[in-house]
């Protein structure tokens, strides 16, 4: 474990929201799954502004890899776990079985999405490396981190596009949203 992983994981669990929703995740057995995104690297930036944990953290993202990918096995994975649990953290958590997600991707961004083999692949084609942060609170409560660019960009509270894909539509939006809620951020436009 890097000195980074190992920063993360102390922030990891020290944000209450963050742990139950890993902790249900888990009792749930969904398969190659990882919470990613925002309820990942916002937990670090609010440790490293002094924010309490949760501060803009809008939801927590599920990623999980299945090759029954229709919707009906989707929607019943989907279902299961909000059944663990209770409002407002029920509405807040958002599972998608990352093989379905080629399916739709396309159509609603105009960008393509090749078929992922596991969960951790989909990582490398978030929009910034600061975002393909996906944590996984293991059987053993060992915590595994994925991060296909590293930790650096997190940590250094950077936001550069992804150079292995093209910018998003909505990079701009995307990046005036983090930066109100975040101003100490550091935005680079380049790859």
């Amino acid at each position: 474990m890097t000195d980074l992983e190992a920063r993360l994981e102390a922030i990891v669990r020290a944000d209450p929201d963050l742990m139950t929703v890993l902790e249900g995740v888990r009792a749930e057995g969904v398969n190659d799954w990882l919470i990613f995104s925002g309820a990942v690297y916002q937990s670090v930036w609010n440790h490293l502004t002094g924010r309490p944990p949760g501060h803009g953290v809008k939801d927590f993202d599920v990623g999980y890899f299945d090759d029954d990918y229709g919707w009906d096995a989707e929607d019943a994975v989907i279902r299961r776990v909000a059944a663990r649990f209770e409002e407002p953290l029920k509405s807040r958590v958002e599972v998608r079985n990352q093989r379905r997600v080629s399916e739709w991707f396309p159509q609603k961004f105009g960008q393509d999405w090749p078929p992922v083999a596991e969960t951790a692949e989909a990582l490398t084609r978030f929009v910034a490396p600061a975002f393909a942060v996906g944590v996984r609170l293991e059987a053993d409560d060992r915590l595994t981190v994925a991060a296909p660019f590293g930790l650096d960009d997190v940590f250094a509270m950077v936001i550069r596009p992804n150079p292995t894909r093209p910018i998003a539509a909505d990079w701009d939006r995307v990046i005036e949203k983090l930066v109100a809620r975040w101003p100490e951020l550091k935005v680079e436009q380049g790859g």
